[in-house]
């Protein structure tokens, strides 16, 4: 065959497809199947980068539809379970807004089971916790605040620490054991504290400097400063240019946090999260400093308890809302936010705080608008367990029917923009695409665990057709990332009238980078 009797099939190919397309047909590639003479030039352009060696012996997903019919465009094993890593926040974060809606709002209050009395509380004063993941220090010292004004000068009893509106099943079901202390594996809790405004809750800030000669010991501050954690500080200062080996880990079981390890000499200061055991008492903690400093005085000791039924609220703090939340829950991928809606979900539905109630409102959710729930497995709601099992079918389906809900434009808004260095916009996408059509195009969320890595969302194409997408890959040894890439790359791309270029699939290289749990990268990632 001649190359003009090629090009010219290759057209009446094309053509077939987009009247196919138009009529309502499905167009698909199957799994592991040739170039056949139906084949569209898209699927063939696709086949190509899925061709990759990094994909030998792993398993790649590939499904692509038009964001306005539903059509799907490629179809390659579409139907097969993978882990999804941090895709699984697509469920979490729809039915969030879905269940709990974007103007609901978490609250951490104050209560006395007595009235204030000539500046005295008799009794205990309570610190009960309603799942907020965003409370910060400010947020307890405003609490402070309050109880001054109301007149609040003594408690006569203990400050407990109430975190019972979700229950004590602190780490998620399949989560590694290994990644305890890193801060994208907090304990959850109902009462708890975030260091920054990050808001990763349940975590402390280790932050340090080298000494002022190379042998002495490291300086360390804690942030924010409270009586729970224990640093012990085995780290040194090495020579001005020395590689850093500096460590910050928290032991198993205990709030005690061992520094080991070199820092050179001149270098900038080193900033490591760290989570906390027990996040109800760090916050606790926290507050109570924060009365002191407002001059109340707690006569009796810090505990965990249940506050008694009919206590008086006498300050109450509340969070942004859940809409709001969006922005730095998906932009970062934070795994803390996944978790606390969930229970969050359970609570207002169900009754119960707890990942079964909770993940069960969420797979109804998915169920309604037309996710065939069982062919898929959500165990948690960021993805940090390797037991969730999504399809591509699946997150596609959600991605086309979360198009009608009200609140559509500001959960699209909160997805990973692609290239887009402002990091409340490109979010984990900001460093990948840069330069390319799919820049401040494709909206998307990652997913990344070793071995899996995951790419969904929606990008539009040079003709102006919107498409969604999922890919999700696992079991490599090689990053396929690049591919993600370049699928993206190629859907923005992409015109039936002029197709770009034949794809040429991203050369392979073995990462020899960390590959970090959560998508955003801290510290050593």
């Amino acid at each position: 065959m001649s190359y003009s009797s090629w090009v010219s099939r290759r057209k009446l190919i094309a053509a077939a497809a987009v009247l196919a397309v138009a009529a309502g047909a499905v167009v698909s590639q199957s799994v592991g199947s040739s170039a056949s003479a139906d084949e569209t030039p898209l699927q063939t352009q696709l086949d190509k980068l899925l061709t990759n060696s990094a994909f030998t012996g792993s398993q790649v997903d590939l499904v692509v539809r038009d964001a306005t019919t539903g059509d799907t465009l490629y179809n390659r094993n579409g139907g097969n379970r993978l882990t999804p890593a941090s895709n699984t926040k697509l469920f979490t974060s729809a039915a969030a807004l879905g269940v709990l809606g974007p103007a609901y709002k978490f609250h951490t209050d104050v209560l006395a089971t007595s009235p204030v009395k000539d500046g005295n509380v008799h009794g205990d004063l309570y610190l009960k916790g309603y799942g907020d993941p965003t409370t910060l220090q400010s947020d307890y010292v405003a609490l402070a605040k309050q109880l001054k004004t109301a007149g609040v000068e003594r408690v006569i009893g203990n400050l407990v620490a109430d975190d019972s509106y979700f229950d004590h099943v602190r780490l998620g079901d399949g989560w590694a054991g290994d990644d305890e202390s890193s801060y994208y594996s907090a304990q959850i809790s109902a009462l708890t504290l975030a260091p920054n405004t990050d808001y990763d809750s349940g975590t402390a800030i280790v932050e340090t400097t080298p000494g002022a000669a190379a042998g002495d010991p490291v300086k360390l501050n804690l942030v924010p400063a409270n009586g729970v954690l224990k640093i012990v500080n085995t780290a040194t200062t090495g020579a001005t240019g020395s590689a850093s080996t500096l460590v910050v880990e928290r032991e198993h079981g205990t709030n005690t946090v061992r520094v080991s390890g070199s820092f050179p000499l001149g270098a900038a200061k080193s900033t490591k999260w760290v989570t906390v055991w027990e996040p109800q008492l760090y916050a606790a903690d926290v507050f109570r400093r924060a009365l002191a400093a407002e001059g109340i005085k707690v006569l009796g000791r810090t505990k965990g308890a249940t506050t008694p039924a009919g206590a008086t609220v006498l300050a109450k703090d509340e969070s942004m809302t859940v809409g709001e939340l969006m922005t730095p829950f998906m932009k970062l991928s934070n795994n803390m936010h996944a978790e606390h809606l969930v229970k969050a979900m359970g609570a207002a539905v169900k009754g119960q705080g707890t990942w079964p109630a909770g993940l069960a409102v969420v797979t109804d959710y998915a169920k309604s608008k037309g996710v065939d729930t069982s062919t898929i497995r959500i165990n948690d709601g960021s993805g940090l367990a390797r037991k969730v099992n999504l399809t591509s079918n699946a997150i596609t389906t959600l991605l086309l029917a979360v198009q009608q809900e009200p609140w559509f434009a500001q959960w699209y808004a909160a997805l990973p923009i692609a290239g887009n260095p402002d990091r409340f916009t490109g979010g984990t996408l900001s460093a990948r695409m840069r330069n390319t059509p799919a820049a401040n195009n494709l909206h998307g969320k990652t997913g990344s665990l070793t071995g899996a890595t995951a790419l969904s969302g929606y990008v539009t194409t040079k003709d102006g057709r919107k498409l969604v997408f999922s890919m999700i890959s696992n079991n490599y040894l090689t990053t396929p990332r690049p591919v993600e890439d370049a699928v993206g790359v190629l859907l923005a791309s992409w015109s039936d009238q002029a197709p770009p270029a034949a794809a040429v699939a991203p050369e392979n290289r073995r990462s020899t980078q960390p590959v970090c749990e959560s998508e955003w990268v801290k510290a050593a990632c």
